[in-house]
């Protein structure tokens, strides 16, 4: 897990930098910034298949990519669309609840 966490905190690096491109409005920055971040959490969710944090990832995932979509329609004016990244969003929310459900679980076993 060790290992896992330094590419964590490289992922942070990453999506602070994505979310600050946002801000300022540096969109071929903010564009480029979605590959790594993206990447990354696919990587977590791959590596981490087999566990139950898994599911924490995958709600990463689904954040980082509602998190992109937003950032693009705003970059296009084309929020009118927002509403996908909603529904990322929530997709999100019922990994994590999913992911609590398991910890609960195991704690009262």
């Amino acid at each position: 897990m060790s290992k896992i966490r330094f590419y964590e905190n490289l992922h942070i690096l990453f999506w602070l930098i994505k979310d600050l491109s946002w801000v300022m409005f540096w969109r071929p920055l903010g564009m480029a910034m979605i590959i790594p971040t993206l990447g990354f959490a696919i990587w977590f969710c791959i590596k981490t298949f087999q566990e139950k944090e898994f599911y924490v990832y995958l709600a990463t995932l689904f954040w980082i990519t509602a998190n992109a979509l937003w950032m693009l329609l705003e970059f296009f004016q084309r929020e009118e669309y927002k509403f996908i990244s909603a529904i990322l969003f929530v997709i999100g929310l019922v990994n994590v609840v999913y992911y609590v459900y398991l910890e609960i679980r195991c704690l009262r076993k």
